[in-house]
Order: structure tokens, then C-alpha cells, then sequence
């Protein structure tokens, strides 16, 4: 647990999951600033909305003002660190009102806090339809640290929600303020895109914000003719499913098999589902937004396929591929094997040892390399 004094109470806060890295905080200087410039606000008796809050930092703050207060988001991690810092601090879970990104806040708003996201169509589809909701002249304050502020931020701010002016730089963050305009008309625009599987005559629909939505990752790319067929009704599980690339490609090799796919990310999940849905009518497969395997039978599993994630919000490492290989392994049937991609540099084969008695090549790329342990 890490101190974090807010302008409205200290605070102890930890991430999700959590890490031995101690320099790694659940909050950062854009939080501290979208709470400075809130306070400076007349209390407002309707709901706060809070979007993107990375570990529950902002919406914890708010509570223990007493503030009712609404969070959005699409990370199934950062949902979890809330609970845990809400519970941590005291506060009642009930304090704060919570939305999947599959949802829409339901509240009137005239204030919002929101962290800017790495994906703009993300930061577009949420203003799109965060708009609706805006009282006239409600107050959005939008932040980040300087070094992730997309340039077109305030670009998207000013077409869908209404001028914004900058602020000055504050301890490497800076905030984008914005007056909800109702005068203004933006134009609704279908976020998702689409791009063909290869090997097969199936589409792939991406939902704003899921990972590789304008076309496959290179990596899924090289793992995917690894994948085998006539297992049976094995259970495969896609690991960290994004659109269900793998897990599809799984499906169309072993008609007979249980599929189950996973991520942390609510949007990516749907569009798997959508996917599947699409490709296999009638099919029933398992759809699952979770810290991966973490509550897996021990098992349950004959192949899992993983193209691990390196990196949590702003943060690169081989962390949470780690975790994802550990939890693999617990669930794995005895025989069982993950079939894992990896950028080379990243020494998956070194860290696969740590977890499994066999690992093997299975092929390789200048770049990337497919491995399989067991």
C-alpha cells in the first residue's frame, strides 16, 4: 500500500495486480491534478462521473468526500483495484457506481473526470456516447501525463463536447478543460472496423479500443497456423483473447472442441463474442472478462493459446506474461500445452522454464517465436 494525499483525504492505494516493483504507484500526477482543479469547483448534489480511472485513485477520493460518484471503464484490472482500494480505505463499495465499457452511464452529469486513453478511438467512442448525458455547460476535465497526451485529444474533446483550453504543465501532467456545448452537433461515427482472418473467410469485428483493431498483430499472425487440429472436444482457452483471433481459428480447426475465451478488457470480449457468434451460429463457447486464469480449475484446460499482453496502462515488463504463464500452468490437464507467441527479445523460453518441465520451439520469425511447454 502506498499514501497518496488527495485534496480531499489521504488515501492508501495499491494496484492491480499487485507489484513487487515499489516505484510503481496506483496513482500519478494527473490524478492529483483532475482533483486540484475539481475542488475549485461549487459542489454540485448530482452524481460525479469518473472514466478511465486506472486503479480507482480519482473515484476513491471522491467517496471519501462523500461525493456520489459514477466510474466507466473497460478494464476488468482497474474495476478490481477499485474494489480492493475502496475496501482498503474503509468506504463502501456501494459509494461508487460502476460501468463496463459494454455500458452506458445512466446519470445526468455536470461534472467529469477522465483520464485520457491510449486508444483515441476509445477516447471517441466514450465521449460520443457520454454526451447525451451532459448537462448544458457541464464541466469535463480531461487528464494525462505529458508524455501520453495523444496530440488529437483536444481535437476530439472540441468535435464531440465543446471548446477546451489547455492548462499549464503541473509536475509532468497536464489537464484539458472542456464545456459541454449544446449548441453543437457532432456527427455519430461507427467506430468499428473489420479486417478478414487469414486462412479462412471469417471477419473480424473490433470494437473501439481493443487491441490490434485496424489489422492482425504480427505476432497472432505468426502463431496462428501453429494452432492444431483433430483434438477432439479438447477445452482451449484463448488467453488474453483481444478480437478471438486464435480462439476462432482453434474453432474452425476442431469443430468438436470447448472453446473459452478470456481478457481483461470488456470491449475485446464482446467483439470475440460477436465474432464467434458470427462464424459459428448456434456454437456455445464460454466468454470470460477476468484476470485471466486466476480462477481456473485446476484441469480445465488441454491447450491454452496466449499472445501475451507486455504491457498495464503505461507500464511495459513481462509482469503480467508471467502471471499469465503461471496461471497456465495450474490450469493445464495433465499433457495439457500452451502455445505462447513472443517478440524474441522478450526471453519467453528462459521464462517459460520457470513454470513448465518442457518448452519447445515450434516456429520462428526474425522478430517473433512460438513456443509450446508442457
Amino acid at each position: 500500500m502506498q499514501s497518496c494525499d488527495t485534496p480531499y483525504g489521504s488515501l492508501q492505494l495499491q494496484r492491480y495486480p499487485t507489484s513487487r516493483e515499489d516505484t510503481l504507484q496506483a496513482f500519478d500526477n494527473a490524478d492529483l491534478y483532475l482533483l486540484q482543479r475539481l475542488q475549485e469547483e461549487p459542489a454540485d448534489s448530482g452524481p460525479i462521473l469518473v472514466v478511465n480511472d486506472s486503479f480507482g485513485a480519482l473515484a476513491c477520493a471522491l467517496a471519501t468526500a462523500g461525493l456520489e460518484t459514477h466510474s466507466w471503464g473497460d478494464s476488468w484490472m482497474s474495476w478490481r483495484a477499485l474494489q480492493g482500494n475502496l475496501a482498503a480505505n474503509n468506504l463502501d463499495s456501494a459509494r461508487v457506481q460502476f460501468f463496463n465499457s459494454t455500458q452506458t452511464p445512466d446519470g445526468c452529469y455536470r461534472q467529469v473526470l477522465l483520464r485520457i486513453p491510449k486508444s483515441l478511438s476509445l477516447l471517441q467512442d466514450q465521449l460520443q456516447r457520454l454526451r447525451p448525458h451532459l448537462t448544458d455547460n457541464a464541466l469535463l476535465l480531461a487528464g494525462s501525463m505529458i508524455k501520453h497526451l495523444p496530440p488529437s485529444a483536444g481535437d476530439l474533446l472540441a468535435a464531440h463536447i465543446g471548446p477546451y483550453q489547455a492548462s499549464l504543465g503541473w509536475k509532468k501532467a497536464r489537464l484539458l478543460q472542456c464545456r459541454h456545448d449544446p449548441v453543437l452537433q457532432p456527427r455519430a461515427s461507427n467506430l468499428s472496423t473489420h479486417y478478414p482472418l487469414d486462412g479462412t473467410p471469417l471477419l473480424l469485428n473490433n470494437r473501439p479500443g481493443v487491441f490490434s483493431r485496424e489489422k492482425l498483430d504480427i505476432g497472432t499472425r505468426v502463431l496462428l497456423p501453429c494452432i492444431p487440429s483433430d483434438l477432439g472436444s479438447a477445452r482451449i482457452v484463448d488467453l488474453g483473447c483481444g478480437n478471438g483471433a486464435l480462439g476462432l481459428m482453434a474453432a474452425c480447426r476442431n469443430p468438436e472442441a470447448q472453446l473459452t475465451f478470456i481478457d481483461e478488457s470488456w470491449a475485446a470480449v464482446a467483439s470475440a463474442q460477436d465474432n464467434f457468434a458470427a462464424a459459428f451460429p448456434g456454437r456455445s463457447a464460454r466468454f470470460i472478462v477476468s484476470d485471466g486464469l486466476s480462477e481456473a480449475e485446476p484441469g480445465s484446460a488441454e491447450l491454452v493459446l496466449c499472445n501475451p499482453p507486455f504491457h498495464q496502462q503505461q507500464v511495459v515488463g513481462d509482469q503480467i506474461a508471467r502471471r499469465l504463464f503461471d496461471q497456465s500452468r495450474k490450469a493445464l490437464a495433465h499433457g495439457g500445452e500452451l502455445l505462447v507467441v513472443g517478440n524474441r527479445h522478450l526471453g519467453y523460453h528462459q521464462t517459460l522454464r520457470r513454470y513448465f518441465a518442457k518448452v519447445e520451439q515450434r516456429a520462428a520469425t526474425p522478430k517473433f517465436i512460438v513456443l509450446a511447454a508442457s
